[in-house]
């Protein structure tokens, strides 16, 4: 391996341990926000149709997957969510 590519592989590798989101799936961050708010207030939250028109955690899947400006709306709340989860927890 060259030391072009090395650098170039640490750097990535850097940028994602600053990713609050690495390794966690759209599927999970779904699961998180409906364990937490109803389908009712997700769409009230971000106002996406997948979670006004019959809701689901599978259909929403799809939605975001096909609609990147959606799915950063989705993940923009969850990191919202935890940030307030994470200034509840004692110190």
């Amino acid at each position: 391996m060259s030391e072009k590519t090395t650098a170039g592989t640490d750097k990535e590798a850097n940028k994602q341990l600053n990713n609050p989101l690495h390794g966690v799936t759209l599927e999970k961050i779904l699961t998180v926000l409906r364990e937490h708010y109803s389908w009712k207030d997700l769409n009230r939250k971000v106002e996406l149709n997948c979670f006004f028109s019959h809701p689901s955690i599978k259909s929403s899947l799809i939605f975001l997957r096909k609609h990147e400006w959606a799915r950063k709306k989705v993940e923009n709340l969850y990191l919202e969510l935890m940030a307030a989860q994470d200034d509840q927890l004692p110190k």
